[in-house]
């Protein structure tokens, strides 16, 4: 293992990475390792398989159900402080197509496929082309607008759908849950470029937290097509931060089944809620 504490960071500023992570300070411990496999099968329901090309995530969103990865790596750093680049996740996928070149596949289940090291390494785009020429159904959520990069591989596959995670309209509260992640507008703009590229899009509002549904049902109708809601499934994690700010209400099923409630009405058919 390979580490890069002291890696040159000038990528993201060409990329645009750094103006959308406006409040993250450059410290992540980024080391290359080798991984064994890369096509992994999953009991995610409606995918047969996932891929991480990354292990651990510098977004380090508060809420992160991902966050339990730490008990399998070992790191000592906080979750977001830390990601683990797979060097040999295109090599992996060139070998593993040759037995599975079908199937239904999500990236990515316990990373972002698009964390900012991506621009660098380019590892998510690397094995996203050596699917080009299968059968595999590919599904892609990501919190970055570094997904619109690869537009032009997107083209190429058979089946594609691409979704950006927008729990909220709200960008003071994603500041406060996601202090590391992109801005809201830029996500949006994002779900905009991909659908003007004709590429299936969605948004999955998860976790639900403070919003105007109204308005982030404005703002995705004309972007998506499709939209997903999820509730804070893992709310022990910010229940400090919950507590904190009044912020209760969004544990309350009334609540969460009013803002459903509103979506739809917005957003008619395209919405369906995981509550």
């Amino acid at each position: 293992m390979e580490n890069l504490n002291q890696l040159n960071f000038s990528f993201l500023k060409e990329s645009g990475e750094i103006g959308a992570l406006e409040s993250k300070k450059l410290k992540w411990n980024i080391s290359l390792i080798e991984s064994c496999s890369i096509l992994s099968r999953t009991g995610i329901p409606g995918f047969d398989y996932v891929i991480n090309c990354y292990r651990g995530c510098s977004f380090g969103c508060l809420h992160c159900y991902a966050s339990f990865m730490k008990k399998f790596t070992r790191h000592k750093e906080n979750w977001g402080d830390f990601v683990d680049v797979k060097v040999n996740a295109v090599d992996l996928i060139k070998k593993e197509i040759k037995r599975v070149n079908k199937g239904s596949v999500f990236l990515s289940s316990v990373t972002d496929p698009y964390v900012p090291i991506e621009a660098k390494f380019k590892l998510t785009r690397g094995v996203i082309e050596c699917l080009i020429n299968t059968d595999f159904e590919v599904t892609i959520l990501t919190r970055s607008p570094l997904v619109t990069r690869d537009i032009d591989v997107f083209k190429k596959l058979k089946s594609i759908e691409i979704g950006l995670s927008i729990p909220t309209d709200r960008e003071d509260i994603r500041k406060i849950f996601e202090p590391n992640a992109t801005p809201i507008s830029a996500r949006i703009q994002a779900l905009r470029r991909l659908k003007e590229a004709k590429i299936k899009t969605y948004a999955f509002i998860a976790p639900l937290l403070p919003l105007n549904p109204e308005n982030l049902g404005k703002l995705l109708d004309p972007v998506t097509d499709y939209v997903m809601l999820d509730g804070l499934n893992y709310s022990w994690k910010v229940s400090g931060i919950i507590q904190r700010h009044g912020f209760e209400y969004i544990l309350n099923p009334e609540w969460i089944r009013e803002v459903a409630k509103k979506l739809q009405t917005q957003l008619g058919e395209k919405f369906s809620a995981f509550i």
